[in-house]
């Protein structure tokens, strides 16, 4: 009931490296896929029965179906799906099932927003104005830094902003939801975190860019970082093994989630994913390569308020230690029917990623972390 059977896993497996050496992907020659396992099985036995112990918890919680992967020096160490993507046809998660995972996609928007930083395209100390001019003025001005680090002081959601279930043409249309709205804080005072915020930014690479955002991150970030099974959400297209979204009722039971259209919300938390997407990005992002050393350094440092106040995030990423005492770099995603965990030990070169298909979840992040830890006492 819990996983797939080992056999469909390896032809799963086979089709996605298939696939990207098809497509003429540039996967880091750092990253192994997890048919390499056998390698290290028995340094990690430990760990990875505790792995499999938690994650059907998180089953028995009520949570449909999820992923969850570990990796260490770019080798993915375990990769174990649970439960149900589709729960009335009893279709299992695979591998290369498709997650919601909300606000892991800032990370990834951060990413591209990076990039053309390096290219000379994005100043972050610039307003927001210079590349978003329809972006209405505020009381002080907003620069892309602020808003990349969630001292902008633009809303967040607001009541049920979350289960839109309009379709938006552009990322500039998606903007009139709150950009004539106050300021919930003066520019660079309070960390106030915004998934808005990173909206804008959306708008802000499509300018720079001179591409469709959507395109930009697909040409520059998802094909040459290898993540062949993270895309849009985008509702009306066919996207092979995407998951079917639920919610707990106040009984507990499980129901469909409600329909929403994340069209408005790409940069900020619209994209699918799936767990072993998630640390093949972790592992390739904490070292450089596709971005340079001193761009990592600004992505992983946390920013500071203008009273000089350090915040829990850097750009695109918070930065924290775990409870055991170790640096993480981290992100959560909730979404209407998904969400999701990524955590990146940066001194033990290890990265652990959940996705699941269900609003609120039934797991804590020290969970997740707990997991993680278990192997990295295991390394060699």
């Amino acid at each position: 009931m819990f996983a797939a059977d080992a056999r469909k896993k390896s032809m799963g497996l086979c089709v996605v490296v298939l696939a990207a050496s098809c497509a003429g992907v540039l996967i880091s020659s750092a990253f192994t896929t997890s048919s390499q396992t056998t390698l290290t099985a028995a340094p990690y036995a430990h760990a990875k029965e505790n792995a499999d112990k938690q994650a059907k918890e998180w089953i028995a919680r009520g949570t449909p179906g999820l992923a969850l992967a570990v990796a260490s020096d770019g080798r993915i160490l375990y990769s174990e799906s649970f439960g149900f993507a589709d729960l009335e046809e009893r279709v299992p998660v695979w591998p290369t099932t498709k997650f919601r995972i909300g606000s892991i996609s800032k990370p990834l928007t951060a990413t591209a927003l990076l990039q053309l930083v390096e290219a000379g395209k994005v100043d972050l100390d610039a307003p927001v104005q210079k590349y978003v001019p329809s972006f209405p003025e505020k009381s002080a001005p907003v620069t892309v830094r602020m808003v990349a680090g969630h001292l902008s002081g633009i809303r967040h959601y607001q009541g049920d902003e979350m289960e839109i279930p309009r379709h938006y043409d552009n990322v500039l249309e998606g903007l009139q939801i709150f950009e004539n709205d106050p300021l919930v804080a003066p520019p660079g005072t309070k960390f106030s975190y915004s998934s808005y915020g990173f909206n804008l930014l959306g708008a802000v690479i499509e300018s720079a860019s001179g591409e469709p955002f959507l395109s930009y991150m697909q040409e520059h970030v998802l094909t040459p970082l290898g993540l062949v099974h993270t895309t849009a959400d985008q509702n009306t297209q066919i996207i092979e093994q995407r998951s079917r979204f639920y919610e707990l009722a106040k009984d507990g039971h499980q129901e469909n989630a409600p329909y929403v259209d994340n069209s408005y919300k790409w940069a900020g938390g619209g994209f699918l994913s799936t767990a072993e997407d998630l640390v093949r990005f972790g592992s390739t992002i904490m070292r450089p390569g596709l971005l340079k050393a001193e761009t990592l350094r600004i992505m992983f440092t946390p920013q500071k308020t203008k009273a000089g106040e350090l915040s829990p995030y850097g750009v695109g990423w918070f930065i924290r230690k775990s409870r055991s005492g170790r640096l993480v770099y981290e992100h959560s995603g909730g979404s209407i029917g998904g969400t999701s965990q990524l955590i990146v030990y940066p001194d033990a070169h290890l990265v652990v990623a959940l996705v699941t298909n269900l609003s609120g979840g039934t797991w804590k992040p020290q969970e997740v972390e707990a997991v993680a830890e278990e192997f990295i006492t295991r390394q060699r």
